[in-house]
């Protein structure tokens, strides 16, 4: 195997690796809160609010997966709905207060495990890396 083989079977393995573990945390913010419910709640924040086609579109799930989990997150009283003021016949997501507590929640656990992990490294590998992820994420 070639170096560069090698180093993308490390670099799947990891990934792999990282995502197995977030989908652990996810579930510790919530007993009923998937990787893919809590990914979708961060976005409407981070969006301010979007339409379940917008959610489909950006993790290419279909639109009846989207609507489970949009399902979920109501139930759970993470997620709020309006009518799209550009298109009355749609609705806006966005997390609920409850939805917003758990997310500021979420970000500062998430914010000191990184500062832990990252403890050791030097501010320049820390701005490598996150320039590598963003470049790897832009790739989509």
């Amino acid at each position: 195997m070639s170096g560069r083989d090698e180093s993308i079977e490390i670099i799947q393995r990891e990934l792999t690796a990282f995502a197995r573990r977030a989908r652990h945390k996810a579930s510790q913010l919530h007993p009923g809160l998937s990787l893919v419910t809590y990914s979708i709640l961060d976005l409407m924040y981070e969006r301010g609010g979007c339409r379940a086609a917008d959610l489909a579109a950006y993790f290419m799930l279909d639109k009846s997966t989207v609507s489970r989990q949009v399902g979920s997150l109501e139930k759970l009283g993470l997620l709020s709905r309006e009518v799209d003021p550009e298109d009355h016949r749609g609705q806006i997501l966005r997390p609920s207060e409850q939805g917003l507590a758990l997310l500021r929640h979420a970000y500062e656990m998430r914010r000191e495990s990184f500062t832990e992990r990252f403890t050791e490294w030097g501010d320049e590998d820390v701005a490598r890396l996150a320039g590598y992820l963003v470049r790897y994420g832009a790739a989509d």
